[in-house]
């Protein structure tokens, strides 16, 4: 059994090759602005996922994917070349949908602190529904009575 911390390190690395393969070998013209975000290797390190995100809009996407697994060959080799592991691991790709994720809740929170700061103006000028001071007071001749004198 493999330890954890080689398929880490395992990982690193191919998520290194793939970068600058993308970079600089791979020259098909499907291929956008695409970014590997991480990489995670079985512990048996016989099977490698490599998660990317593609900046630009759903087709864009698409082409980059089909490009991606006609060059997963090339990629292959070269990982198997530059690791020298005895089993060049089997290459996955997945589109990374964490970028997508956070977009999404940096723009659900805007949306909450506008949502405050508009509560707060409000707040700014209102006045209370009934008294400002709602509690009973002892008036000036009543004596003070604590929780022990009250029964």
């Amino acid at each position: 059994m493999v330890d954890a911390a080689r398929a880490r390190k395992l990982a690193d690395r191919i998520q290194q090759i793939v970068a600058e393969m993308l970079e600089r070998r791979i020259k098909d013209p499907r291929l956008g602005f695409v970014t590997v975000t991480d990489t995670r290797v079985t512990a048996d390190l016989r099977e490698a996922t490599v998660f990317y995100t593609v900046y630009g809009s759903e087709a864009e996407r698409s082409d980059s994917a089909a490009a991606l697994e006609s060059a997963k060959g090339i990629i292959r080799s070269e990982v198997g070349r530059q690791t020298g592991v005895r089993f060049a691991p089997t290459l996955t790709f997945k589109h990374d949908p964490l970028p997508d994720s956070a977009r999404h809740l940096d723009d659900l929170i805007t949306a909450a602190r506008s949502r405050d700061a508009e509560v707060a103006r409000r707040a700014e000028t209102a006045s209370y529904a009934g008294e400002a001071d709602p509690y009973r007071k002892p008036e000036e001749g009543e004596a003070d009575l604590g929780e022990d004198d009250q029964a």
